[in-house]
């Protein structure tokens, strides 16, 4: 199945690479549309919120009747937003271009997360980290394609992407064959959708729903932290520290890699470790750098960014995993919760630190979002790996 995760996981990478190129536009949009830290905040409210809304839609129906084809249908409407970003001349076009964009990654993300799911095997940590690291690889560009395409291109080079599109969805379609195939009954696949129906007409355990809610809660502090370094950090290097546009993308850059290690080893430390432990790990153990980060001189920024990237990022694919063994039976929702949300909340602090921003200063900003991973404490009231079990049995 190794050959099934790669495919889907180069699927999220050119995904999420599509996604990338709105965050790397914003230092080129906004000096030449001259855009306020505010729009700039709705820019990325329009991206992530229609997918945060949407991805549990989609994924709510695939676990009703999944349709795999849907998945090269997510990256056609990417490709479309993606050409109309590139083109648009003022803000209103902007945004509207972003809404395609949001909403061909609404389509691909559950459905892709329960192909990962399905061929997972015994090692579902493995094979979530496989699927989320092409994600987090294509997301950790952004600061590449600004320095090194829109920078000397401008805005037209988001055109150079539709070719990766292109590519995209011919992976995307070999993937939904294979899907097709799974669904229509290999592997006994037919049989094992039917217990898990049966077992979805139980009812959930009231400590499941509880748990369940609180892993959404702590979504939320981590894609507040994650849109306010990925959206704003950068404007805090130029202002603060007196860097160009090119330099600061190396420390946006630093941060996002490490997040890529870090969402790769979390998977199979989970499986070792078990997942609640590493969740827990991963948000406190993130706290005191994330602390220190706004008042380091600029010579250890890089080295405290890069710890912060990974630790925080190990628990990103584990949180996936992890709901979906609370709610086996609806795997494609869940996965619309934790992974669609992760955006979409995302897209709400991206907003109100926008807000922030221009009303205060960027320095106001980042550390206000510092504190944001101290809410990881909370992970201890989630069950242990075993306890899940247990209230399934119940």
């Amino acid at each position: 199945m190794y050959g099934v995760l790669l495919a889907i996981s180069s699927g999220h990478f050119i995904n999420d690479t599509l996604q990338a190129v709105v965050p790397a536009m914003f230092p080129i949009v906004e000096r030449s549309l001259g855009l306020s830290y505010t729009q700039i905040g709705w820019i990325a409210f329009a991206l992530n919120m229609t997918s945060s809304l949407l991805q549990p839609v989609f994924g709510y129906y695939a676990d009703i009747k999944s349709r795999p084809f849907l998945l090269p249908l997510g990256m056609l409407s990417s490709l479309l937003g993606l050409i109309g970003f590139a083109l648009s001349n003022n803000f209103i076009f902007l945004l509207l271009s972003v809404l395609f964009i949001g909403f061909g990654s609404a389509i691909f993300h559950p459905e892709g997360s329960r192909v990962a799911y399905l061929a997972a095997g015994n090692k579902r940590g493995l094979a979530q980290s496989i699927y989320q690291v092409g994600g987090n690889t294509g997301q950790s560009l952004a600061p590449i394609i600004t320095a090194f395409i829109f920078v000397p291109l401008g805005q037209k080079g988001a055109l150079l992407f539709t070719l990766a599109a292109g590519i995209g969805i011919i992976v995307l379609v070999r993937v939904s064959q294979w899907y097709k195939r799974r669904l229509a009954g290999e592997d006994g696949f037919s049989k094992k959708r039917q217990n898990q129906k049966m077992k979805a007409n139980n009812g959930i355990h009231k400590k499941i729903k509880m748990a369940m809610l609180l892993v959404v809660f702590l979504v939320f502090a981590r894609s507040w932290y994650g849109a306010g370094i990925s959206n704003y950090y950068q404007f805090y290097l130029i202002e603060d520290y007196g860097l160009t546009i090119r330099e600061a993308q190396l420390y946006i850059f630093t941060f996002m890699f490490a997040g890529v290690l870090g969402t790769f080893f979390g998977g199979p430390l989970a499986d070792r470790f078990g997942k609640r432990n590493i969740i827990f790990l991963s948000m406190l153990g993130s706290a005191p750098l994330t602390l220190l980060l706004p008042y380091l001189p600029l010579d250890v920024v890089i080295p405290v960014f890069f710890l912060i990237g990974f630790i925080l990022s190990s628990s990103f694919s584990v949180t996936v995993v992890y709901a979906q063994e609370l709610l086996p039976q609806k795997i494609g929702m869940v996965s619309g919760l934790t992974v669609g949300l992760a955006f979409g909340m995302g897209a709400v602090g991206s907003v109100l630190f926008g807000s922030l921003a221009d009303l205060y200063s960027i320095r106001f900003v980042m550390i206000l979002c510092s504190f944001l991973p101290l809410v990881g404490v909370l992970t201890w009231l989630l069950p242990k790996d075993k306890e899940i079990r247990d209230y399934h049995a119940v």
